[in-house]
């Protein structure tokens, strides 16, 4: 029985010997497989680390290319940006050493097996396309194209052989400007007493200050690079509390991208103000600012001296084409009228627009403007005021439109540097010159351009308001005007509010009880220089009429835009990605 007992104690410590070295074993492949893990683990983490700073390199390779495209479009527009990106201007275009050590490792490519550049190519088929846009412009239209920028990195000092590579879609766009029912280039004032809606969209590149007396209704997005503000502006005398109702129906938001036009400062409202004035005596220095002046725009330059009347081509032929306008087109006057709001009197120049129609619709050399009609494969559709005369001390120059009722067939633009007037209807007869009243469907394109625009009603006549003693104020008539308008504005004082959007047409008549029709855009893009006088209040020199104000949606439609329309730039980003490792590595 002893001899049994002992095989057995001896046969328990094998089997307790073996299952000890079974757990050694076990705890030790346990081990290995948890620093395989911390070791796999840390390489997934350092090659995750790589690849995302691969990523960030080949992101900034893209954006080298979009600012430079950024910087040639808003310098020299969509042709620049397509003639470079035919040849090598952006393709090779990748950071270096000199951007940052941070790239001194990294090979850059573009995926065709070309090292040290950067893929940039049009998309075919979406040159100058009309588009409707997206983001922050939403509900615009722009001419666009679309470019894709592609590129791949690699870390040559990384500790893996990896690339990565990231697609960007950009559209350098032109946006018309006569897009937005309203549009100030500085503070926007709106305080309407009666009633009113804004059916188009509205911005500021400044702030937007709402102080109505009544119900201000916005049917569209309202939008503001600085603030939108219930209250007064800054300054402004005015101390009533307002107490009416604002409602938007659509999308409202501040601090907003600012839209500029395509010259140096352009959101500086004297910057912006030379878009009214002729070239320097001493040449253009900016070649930006020469193409967006209306001065080189239009195609017709009327020079007025004193006694004498000159006209003549535009900018295509530097004015070389000489034009013979119809006896009566133009006429010079000396102290037409009195601008009560002014405190002077205007020495106007009147435009005839029907003379001017019947000129400019026959193409023939003889009797019409058909040397102009083969200058330009086209009608002629804008004309620039040139006022060279020397005004008497105590008055005003002004340019004056009348009887505009039927436009061109190709439309009109009307610019110039001094105060432009528009009296009776304008713009309401389509080609057949059957009246339209306030229907734009048939009308023509039309936009007018001046330091300050006042509307002369139906009821207007200048022996009734010739001298101070006369006074304005006389009983005006219901009127339409059918046109953009871009002009001035004189800026809130201690001394005087501004007028706001509610008078930003001006007015020198008893409007009470008559409408004023206006379809059209109205844009501000700078202070007055000439028409400087305050805005009063209503019953001095004016009462104001009943506002039927409406935004032309013709104008979202590029082939109903006014001749000469000015265009914001900008580069929108659309699609972003990675496209992973270079395919040609």
């Amino acid at each position: 029985m002893k001899t049994i007992l002992a095989r057995a104690r001896k046969t328990e410590e094998g089997s307790s010997l073996f299952l000890v070295m079974t757990l050694i074993v076990i705890a030790f492949l346990m081990l290995a497989s948890a620093l395989s893990w911390s070791q796999n683990t840390a390489l997934t983490i350092a090659r995750n680390s790589q690849y995302w700073r691969t990523i960030a390199a080949a992101e900034a390779a893209t954006e080298k290319v979009l600012a430079r495209i950024n910087n040639d479009f808003q310098l020299n527009g969509e042709g620049t940006v397509y003639n470079n990106s035919q040849g090598t201007a952006y393709c090779s275009a990748v950071p270096t050493a000199a951007d940052g050590s941070y790239f001194s490792s990294y090979v850059f490519s573009d995926g065709q097996g070309r090292n040290n550049q950067t893929y940039v190519a049009l998309v075919p088929g979406s040159r100058t396309n009309w588009t409707v846009l997206n983001s922050q412009y939403a509900g615009l239209s722009a001419t666009a194209d679309t470019y894709q920028i592609v590129s791949y990195a690699r870390d040559s000092q990384g500790q893996f052989n990896l690339s990565a590579g990231v697609q960007q879609t950009i559209q350098p766009s032109t946006i018309p400007l006569f897009q937005f029912a309203i549009f100030y280039n500085v503070d926007l004032e709106i305080d309407p007493g009666p009633n009113m809606t804004v059916t188009g969209r509205v911005h500021s590149n400044a702030n937007i200050y709402e102080m109505p007396d009544a119900t201000l209704t916005y049917q569209s997005d309202i939008t503001a690079s600085g603030n939108i503000l219930v209250q007064h502006a800054p300054g402004d005398p005015q101390t009533d509390p307002g107490g009416g109702t604002i409602v938007y129906t659509a999308e409202h938001d501040s601090k907003t991208p600012t839209l500029t036009l395509p010259i140096a400062n352009g959101n500086d409202p004297t910057a912006a103000y030379e878009i009214l004035n002729p070239t320097p005596a001493g040449g253009e220095t900016d070649p930006a600012l020469a193409s967006e002046r209306y001065y080189n725009k239009a195609d017709i330059r009327i020079t007025v001296t004193d006694g004498l009347v000159q006209v003549s081509s535009g900018a295509l032929n530097l004015g070389a084409t000489g034009v013979n306008l119809p006896a009566g087109t133009v006429t010079s006057s000396t102290n037409t009228f009195y601008n009560g709001r002014e405190l002077k009197g205007v020495n106007v120049i009147d435009i005839d627009v029907s003379k001017l129609k019947t000129w400019a619709d026959d193409s023939s050399v003889v009797t019409g403007a058909g040397n102009l009609w083969a200058l330009y494969g086209r009608e002629p559709n804008s004309i620039y005021v040139l006022d060279q005369r020397k005004v008497p001390a105590g008055t005003q120059p002004g340019v004056r439109l009348i009887n505009g009722q039927q436009l061109p067939n190709g439309g009109l633009t009307v610019a110039t540097q001094d105060p432009l007037y528009v009296w009776k209807d304008f713009n309401i007869k389509d080609s057949a010159g059957t009246s339209s009243g306030s229907d734009t469907t048939h009308t023509k394109p039309s936009s007018l351009v001046g330091d300050a625009i006042t509307v002369l009603s139906n009821g207007w006549k200048d022996n009734q308001n010739a001298t101070s003693g006369a006074g304005n104020n006389h009983n005006a008539s219901s009127t339409t005007v059918n046109a953009a308008f871009l002009a001035g504005i004189v800026k809130t004082t201690p001394s005087a509010y501004s007028g706001g959007v509610e008078n930003f047409a001006r007015f020198l008549e008893n409007w009470s009880g008559d409408t004023l029709t206006y379809n059209g855009s109205m844009v501000v893009m700078f202070y007055s220089h000439i028409a400087t006088g305050l805005w009063k209040g209503g019953g001095i020199y004016y009462s104001a009429p009943v506002r039927n104000w409406t935004f032309d949606k013709n104008f979202m439609d590029p082939t109903k835009l006014p001749p000469c329309t000015p265009s914001f730039r900008a580069v929108l980003r659309g699609d972003w990605l990675t496209v992973g490792k270079d395919p040609a590595s």
